[in-house]
């Protein structure tokens, strides 16, 4: 079993842990069929290459991704001549890094892609985007979130079409300090998976914190790796370093099975738990079933109940048609992506180069399912990172998307312009990783 409170020592370590050689290309399970969508490769103009997990405790998300993007391919479909003819396809990363970058080279070769997209892991993501960087092709993020990839190693061909770890942070933090007035909370505790993804949102929320001048005793942080089966370990040393909050940045299956095993002692009893990025993903609600912890307070990167929109009510009822279920998050991740895409070449041309399109990218504005009415989501010049506002809320009862008997409810909704980094912060952060592994894509 593993011990809790394995400390964050540097990024250069964290790189380390998450992009293993990528010489190792040993393969110990049988992959999924890769996927082709959308026009055939003799009439396509572009063809993109996307990668997420398809099989394994993440595979419901590249279900989901897979699903969106066919949505996506048939809104444009349903628009005018001037939609460009898009072949993607999509192939199984088995959630290892030394994988996706074969497969990226492959998608470039072989098939020609000229953007690459998706992936759930962090820590794969960062090894695409230096295939990216090598290869001067487009890689549109729409799953993973370290904010790593737009600050402190971000290059001009990487773009990101959903929330980031800062992004969701900034929102997490703006709740706490509201709680705080509230409740008087002082003692705080942190858990995320020991890699990219997990130590880049603590410091996000920390950053948080200091900017909005929130004051609190740090009671731990813990570290449990990534797919870990087992957090009793971590629940008794949580419950008895005594906070009052915990942050966690446990996602998917490990967020599932954190809350069963923390159900069946009194941690819930005493400690309120906070999830700002991925706790208010559908599949977690499902797993809820009808008596859920008390106190969780969650957010997601899209909701399929916020904000209650014609665009986003469209969307979640055409994929639970399409599917017999409701989507994940990452379902409006992949959509998001093809539609950024879709949008950069009519705007580019199909026969634009790379730098064209980068171009035609940066500053792009798409209304999305999750934007609330009066917003359009738009991409950040300066980060390439999608601008969007964050919905946090309480879990509460709601049949209204079966299987689930819960949903996110009682929101608190932040502006969009309130959850970016500053400019300044954004350079700090680029001149202190400038000529370090924390650079590296």
């Amino acid at each position: 079993m593993n011990q809790p409170c394995a400390r964050f020592d540097s990024l250069f370590a964290i790189c380390r842990r998450a992009l293993p050689a990528l010489a190792v290309l040993a393969l110990s399970t049988p992959a999924a069929a890769r996927v082709e969508v959308g026009s055939a490769a003799a009439e396509a103009e572009v063809t993109v290459g996307c990668m997420f997990p398809m099989t394994g405790r993440a595979a419901i998300y590249g279900r989901d991704s897979i699903a969106g993007i066919k949505l996506a391919l048939a809104d444009l479909a349903s628009q005018d001549a001037s939609t460009p003819r898009l072949r993607v396809l999509v192939d199984d990363t088995r959630s290892k890094a030394s994988y996706a970058v074969r497969i990226a080279e492959d998608f470039i070769r072989r098939d020609q892609a000229r953007f690459l997209c998706g992936m759930v892991s962090s820590g794969v993501a960062h090894a695409v985007s230096q295939v990216a960087l090598e290869r001067k092709v487009i890689l549109v993020g729409t799953d993973h979130a370290s904010s790593r990839l737009t600050i402190e190693a971000f290059h001009k061909y990487y773009f990101r079409v959903s929330n980031d770890s800062y992004i969701s942070m900034a929102a997490g933090a703006h709740y706490l300090a509201e709680l705080q007035q509230k409740t008087g909370w002082k003692r705080l505790a942190f858990i995320g998976p020991d890699y990219d993804y997990g130590h880049v949102s603590w410091n996000d929320l920390k950053s948080n914190f200091e900017r909005l001048g929130v004051r609190f005793e740090l009671v731990g942080t813990f570290w449990p790796k990534l797919y870990e089966p087992d957090y009793s370990a971590y629940i008794e040393a949580l419950m008895q370093a005594g906070p009052d909050i915990v942050v966690t940045a446990l996602w998917g299956g490990d967020f599932i099975a954190f809350l069963k095993q923390a159900a069946t002692t009194d941690f819930f009893r005493k400690i309120r738990l906070a999830n700002f990025d991925t706790g208010a993903n559908y599949e977690v609600m499902v797993a809820l079933g009808d008596q859920p912890p008390p106190g969780l307070i969650v957010s997601a990167r899209h909701h399929n109940n916020w904000p209650d929109t014609e665009r986003n009510r469209r969307f979640v009822e055409a994929f639970h048609r399409a599917e017999g279920r409701y989507p994940t998050y990452a379902a409006q991740g992949a959509y998001s992506g093809i539609l950024a895409i879709a949008a950069a070449i009519r705007k580019a041309g199909a026969g634009a180069d790379s730098d064209a399109l980068v171009a035609a990218m940066e500053g792009l504005r798409l209304q999305l399912p999750e934007d609330p009415e009066g917003f359009t989501s738009w991409i950040d010049p300066d980060t390439h990172q999608i601008v969007q506002m964050q919905a946090v809320g309480e879990v509460v009862p709601d049949a209204s998307f079966p299987p689930a008997r819960v949903m996110a409810g009682k929101w608190r909704v932040y502006r969009a312009e309130d959850l970016m980094p500053a400019p300044a912060l954004v350079r700090e952060r680029r001149a202190q990783a400038r000529g370090t592994a924390a650079s590296l894509p």
